[in-house]
Order: C-alpha cells, then structure tokens, then sequence
C-alpha cells in the first residue's frame, strides 16, 4: 500500500512539473508574441523586412524597420565583435522609427549570418578591411534597394571600426557619421579602463579584483593584449558601471534576445557562438586599431558619449574630435550613461539624433 502510494505521488509529481513547464512554455511564446504584435509596422507607407543579402561573398542578414519610407535610412553598425542588435532592437528602437528607417545587420560571423554560413568559408575572411568593404556594400545595396543617393552611418563600440573605415573609404555613400562607444585607439581604451577598475578597487577595498587586476599589471604594457588578458581586464570596468551606469551587471541586455520577435529561441545561442567564433581572429588586428592621426574627416561627424563609459572610454574620442577637421561636428554628453546608450537614455538619443543628425540628411547645418 505504501509503495503504491509513493508511485502515485510521484506521478502526481511529475505530471504538475509537466503542467507548469507546459505552462511556461505556453507564458513564454506569449510574450514573444506580444513583443512582437508591439513592434510590428502597421503604416501603409512603412517598411518592415527581414532577409537576406549577398554581401561579400557571403549570405549577411538584413533588418529594415521604419514607419515611413520617405525617412532617411540609418544604417547601424553593431558591436562585439559579433554582438547582434537585431535581438534587442524592441527594447529602444520603435520610437526611432518614427522618423527614420533603421537598418540592422548581422555581420560575418555575427547571429543569423553565422548560423546561415559555412564557418570553414568564413573563418579566413575575418579581417578589418574585410568589414570595411562589407559596411560599404551594405550601404550600396540599401541605396539601390530603397532609392536614397546616401544614408546615414551610425556605429556602436567595435562597429565603429569598420565604420569609420567605410566612411574615410567611401565618403560618398554616407550623409554624416554617429559614432557610439566609438573606438579612436584601441590600447588607450584599454589602458583608461584597466586604471579606473583599479581605482575603484583600491577606493572600494575590494580584494578579489585588486588580485585579478594585479595579475596582469601593467596593463596592456608593452604585452600582447590577449583574449585572457582582455576578459579580465574587461570584468571589473563594466562590474564598476562602465558598461550600463551604475549597475554591475546587464541582464536587461545579455537577456533581452530571448524576448526578441526576429531570433527563434533556438537562435539565441548563435550571439554567443558568434562571439567565440570572431574574438581570436579579429583581436590582433583589433588591439592596433588607431585612428587618432586622422586629421581630416570627410563626411559632418557627430559623437554621442557615454559618460561612464569605461568599456570604449571617451578621452581619446573627445581629444580627436577637438582636433579633427570636418564639414561638421558635435559631441553629444549622456550624462546617466555608459557604453550602452541607446538602451540606457533612449528618449535623448531621439532627440539627439533629430537634432543633430536629420537636418544633414535633409542638406542642413544643425543648430
């Protein structure tokens, strides 16, 4: 009686555990169906696609969203290397699209277009000017596609590489250039990050860092910066609020994908096997990044800058734009930010970008 009492409570067991996953299941395709009912462009003159392009070779994955296809079109370039915008684009996005089309794009190696591409055809073609030209074929195919003479560049943290090589390459293409967590010298970067996690650690007493840090002091020194040494100098900064302000972790972000209406659950995992993929062979060409003797820039060059940001810090940014020669520029301040700015000041991104960016695509000098 006993043994047949237990075996019926613990089927009763199993079949509530069935019933609650089923359940969650069932909660969790709601909210991704929510997300997505939000997010859908339903103006007649809108545009809403997702596909895929032959850019350099390759197969690359392409989002275009905006609720009117007469708005200029900014083209974003993501960062990572291979950190995907696209999952988490419904988290700041939507208001933008009011007044322009925004494009998103998985890059080589990066979400969907490296889950849809050989990685053996690919993995040889991870380099730098690589990037470049691909920034500058998905520029031309935009303006094709949709009929515009330029677009406008907008870039974030390594996406900025790229980038500015696109711009400096083919000025021609681009209305103007934002440049977010933007990138001027690589080693400076790391070098301002690794001395702030430092002092916080000293100022805090916080021995765990202060032995981590140490172990790779001076830092990156006359070293090679190499993938452990950048993930451990990388940990504190961002643990210390340089990555989102005055928080040591972002869950909102490194989570928001599993809520994304354009990644299938199953999706998911390729950011972080994009990211494993890129980092080894982009990181020695990555860490000698410098564009700090550019003296000329041929295309308006605005700045937003984060200023907490101690991922991509901004006084090498601010020291360049000082001294830097363009048909225009401006640095931004967000004031409660650090390197994740359109996710953490959404609304002044909007008007910074209605500010200061629309009118060059509309052949006017912003005030």
């Amino acid at each position: 009686m006993t043994k047949r009492w237990l075996a019926t409570l613990l089927i009763l067991a199993a079949t509530h555990a069935g019933a609650d996953d089923a359940a969650d299941a069932q909660a969790y395709r709601k909210s991704r169906a929510a997300v997505a009912d939000l997010t859908r462009i339903v103006a007649p003159e809108g545009v809403q696609e997702s596909y895929k392009a032959a850019i350099g070779g390759i197969d690359q994955w392409l989002y275009v969203r905006g609720q009117d296809k007469a708005n200029p079109i900014i083209l974003f370039v993501h960062g990572g290397p291979a950190s995907p915008v696209i999952p988490t684009a419904w988290q700041f996005q939507r208001p933008l699209e009011e007044y322009f089309t925004v494009v998103n794009w998985d890059q080589r190696g990066a979400g969907l277009t490296y889950r849809d591409n050989p990685q053996d055809q690919v993995a040889g073609t991870l380099k730098v000017a690589r990037y470049v030209d691909d920034t500058i074929e998905v520029a031309e195919h935009l303006r094709k596609k949709y009929g515009k003479a330029k677009v406008i560049l907008m870039a974030h943290s390594w996406g900025t590489v790229p980038a500015m090589g696109a711009a400096l390459k083919r000025p021609d293409l681009f209305h103007g250039y934002v440049g977010l967590g933007q990138v001027i010298s690589t080693r400076e970067n790391e070098r301002i990050s690794f001395e702030y996690a430092l002092a916080q650690a000293h100022k805090l007493g916080n021995r765990e860092a202060l032995k981590e840090l140490q172990s790779i002091a001076p830092y990156p020194g006359d070293q090679p910066i190499t993938r452990e040494r950048i993930i451990t100098a990388r940990k504190w900064p961002q643990h210390y609020g340089g990555l989102s302000a005055y928080r040591s972790e972002s869950p909102y972000f490194f989570g928001g994908p599993r809520l994304s209406p354009d990644y299938r659950p199953e999706d998911v995992a390729t950011i972080d096997q994009g990211s494993q993929f890129t980092l080894d062979r982009l990181l020695p060409e990555f860490v000698t990044v410098d564009y700090s003797k550019i003296a000329t820039f041929p295309i308006p060059v605005v700045m937003f800058l984060g200023r907490h940001d101690y991922t991509t810090p901004t006084a090498p940014t601010e020291a360049w734009l000082r001294q830097v020669k363009a048909p225009y520029k401006q640095a931004v301040w967000f004031e409660h930010s650090a390197h994740m700015i359109p996710w953490e000041e959404p609304g002044k991104t909007l008007v910074s970008l209605l500010r200061y960016v629309r009118p060059l695509a509309e052949g006017k000098v912003p005030h």
